[in-house]
């Protein structure tokens, strides 16, 4: 079974610096990038900011309550 991202971790200026896995695991944003990419994941796919960078992002589905369309409004850890 994918895991899924359940919680965020943000540095002081707000930005998300690592997320925690549905199982508890910590990624960092590099590390979160290579396992959307590789599909160990749900529910994210990477894209890529006006500045060219990487960038999770939420599988639009219509329904808010089960992607990242609100990465901000995960809880924090």
């Amino acid at each position: 079974m994918a895991e899924f991202f359940a919680r965020v971790r943000k540095n002081d200026d707000g930005d998300i610096v690592s997320f925690q896995t549905s199982s508890g695991k910590e990624l960092s944003y590099e590390e979160a990038i290579a396992a959307v990419e590789n599909g160990t994941i749900q529910g994210a796919n990477v894209g890529k900011a006006r500045n060219g960078r990487p960038v999770i992002r939420g599988n639009a589905d219509g329904d808010p309550e089960n992607n990242l369309d609100n990465l901000d409004n995960l809880p924090t850890f």
